[in-house]
């Protein structure tokens, strides 16, 4: 089994959320709820990795993503 960072993403005009995995570029899904997009998470990676395994490609792994808030001045 393997862990990866997700990154959901409220979307407040159509409701639900968009998941990104940051270790897996380009793969994207989303929800409408945070359960649902965590769940199409973990079948949008699943089938990412076995398609990667069926091409001989590495499996990529969760480099330890760390996200901090920065504050910034508005003029």
């Amino acid at each position: 089994m393997k862990r990866y960072t997700v990154v959901l993403i409220p979307e407040p005009e159509e409701g639900g959320y968009s998941v990104t995995v940051p270790a897996l570029p380009g793969l994207f899904t989303q929800g409408e709820s945070k359960d649902e997009a965590l769940q199409a998470a973990r079948e949008a990676i699943a089938f990412h990795l076995e398609c990667l395994a069926e091409e001989g490609a590495a499996i990529p792994e969760d480099d330890g993503v760390v996200f901090e808030h920065v504050d910034v001045a508005v003029a």
